[in-house]
């Protein structure tokens, strides 16, 4: 099954944006999967990025946060100016899956508007791993891909709206 949009999105950027990629490696097939998705669109977009690992989709907006407050402590590290966050929540026999699904989703929307950042959330909420595998795959529906869109799609709206900082290296 194809996605239904078929033409890729193209982006106007002043300068190339840089982009931190939060996975969740909870699935390794799953996530090798979505992590392809996704750079192939920052890659077609000319950004840059950079992969952070965490252990689930629960760490994944603390991750964030850890990036961001790190530039209190480092005079000389890039900011970044979205973030992709990839993984996959499977229904299981508790309700385990739905609280982290709901609490990272809400994490993310939390950090999204309370700091203005650009997030695209690629986590995947599926009842088996067949949907799971099917939203994951380039070929098929490409969520991931779809959620690095939406980031690079914010970051033209800040973009708009002069919410990017001039320097995006940030010396003290």
């Amino acid at each position: 099954m194809q996605s239904e949009r078929q033409q890729p999105a193209s982006f106007n950027f002043e300068v190339k944006p840089h982009i931190l990629i939060v996975e969740a490696r909870y699935y390794d097939d799953l996530a090798n999967l979505q992590l392809d998705g996704a750079k192939t669109v920052l890659d077609r977009a000319g950004a840059s990025y950079e992969v952070l690992t965490v252990p689930g989709a629960l760490e994944i907006p603390a991750a964030i946060v850890y990036a961001l407050k790190a530039l209190d402590y480092d005079a000389v590290r890039r900011r970044y100016d979205g973030y992709v966050a990839l993984g996959a929540v499977i229904k299981g026999g508790t309700m385990h899956d739905q609280i982290v699904a709901t609490e990272s989703a809400r994490g993310l929307q939390e950090l999204s508007m309370r700091y203005a950042l650009a997030i695209g959330n690629g986590i995947l909420t599926c009842d088996n791993k067949d949907q799971a595998l099917e939203r994951a795959d380039k070929t098929k529906l490409n969520r991931s891909g779809e959620a690095a869109e939406a980031c690079l799609r914010m970051i033209e709206i800040k973009q708009q709206f002069r919410l990017l900082p001039k320097k995006r290296w940030i010396a003290r």
